[in-house]
């Protein structure tokens, strides 16, 4: 049992480099997609933050009838 050690731990440090290496890129393109991913929402988010303040925007003039307000604000200053 102990030479399986000994034999194993001998692997291990002939392939330090490359499993240290493979380590390392595992690791970037984590980084990388957990990034690319938090930049999608964040455009996302802005996006539907923009859409949703512009539709509720007026889109058209708004139109009044306000004869009535103008009639009677006559009839006050006739008193």
């Amino acid at each position: 049992m102990s030479q399986e050690k000994v034999d194993r731990y001998k692997e291990q440090k002939r392939n330090r480099k490359a499993i240290l290496a493979k380590k390392k890129r595992n690791s970037l393109i984590a980084k990388g997609c957990t990034g690319l991913l938090v930049l999608a929402l964040g455009a996302w988010l802005g996006y539907s933050a923009v859409d949703s303040y512009v539709t509720k925007q007026n889109s058209e003039p708004v139109t009044a009838d306000i004869t009535a307000l103008n009639e009677y604000s006559m009839s006050l200053s006739e008193e």
